[in-house]
């Protein structure tokens, strides 16, 4: 790799919470999508608001509630992505990643996965 792609890129971890409208309704911890297919947007919206509410005031670690709560199998690495450039990530993802600064957590970011709040971490 090229040191200017290798400079160009970031890190990021995320917590997911999947929905009925998400593309793939099953995770690690949903294998067979029922709370999934029960869950509305507004619902996952919710909780994610309030995983970030308890982050943002200190009561718990990102990489905690990422490990316990996230639908992505991300989450046994604390929703760690590793680092990624450009192209890689669903657009609404990169773009909200690219604008965050390092140790900022994001607002609510939606993609065909689900609901997501992402943390730069690099």
């Amino acid at each position: 790799m090229s040191s200017s792609a290798a400079a160009n890129q970031v890190r990021a971890s995320h917590i997911l919470i999947k929905h009925e409208g998400s593309r793939r309704k099953a995770s690690w911890k949903d294998p067979e999508g029922r709370v999934i297919r029960s869950t509305t947007r507004e619902s996952a919206v919710s909780q994610l608001k309030a995983l970030k509410e308890d982050i943002v005031s200190g009561k718990a670690k990102f990489e905690d509630l990422a490990s316990r709560f996230s639908d992505c199998s991300s989450a046994k690495r604390g929703g760690d992505l590793g680092p990624f450039g450009r192209g890689q990530m669903q657009k609404p993802f990169e773009e909200a990643t690219y604008a965050l600064k390092v140790g900022e957590i994001s607002d609510i970011v939606d993609t065909d996965s689900g609901v997501h709040i992402i943390m730069r971490t690099g």
